[in-house]
């Protein structure tokens, strides 16, 4: 394999997942965690807020959804995730 095909590689690789590592990041950080929770509190729907953070997180890395979804992420924040690519 060539260094071009694994660089590739490992980015789509990121990128399909890259919505599940922002939820694990915010469950396994408690300030994040509890700003997470103060938000839904402030009668916004988890749905809502999940979504809006997926929409963030495609627009700042210019991703494009990849067709296929995730229905068994790590993170319990979320049931499931539309995968990306660059």
């Amino acid at each position: 394999m060539e260094l071009k095909e694994f660089k590739e590689k490992v980015v789509e690789k990121f990128c399909a997942t890259i919505t599940d590592k922002v939820f694990l990041m915010i469950q396994n950080d408690r300030e994040l965690m509890r700003d997470y929770l103060d938000i839904i509190s402030q009668s916004n729907s988890v749905a809502n807020v999940n979504g809006q953070i997926a929409k963030e997180i495609k627009n700042q890395f210019k991703l494009k959804n990849k067709g296929l979804r995730n229905s068994n992420p790590e993170s319990f924040l979320i049931q499931s995730y539309e995968e990306l690519i660059s």
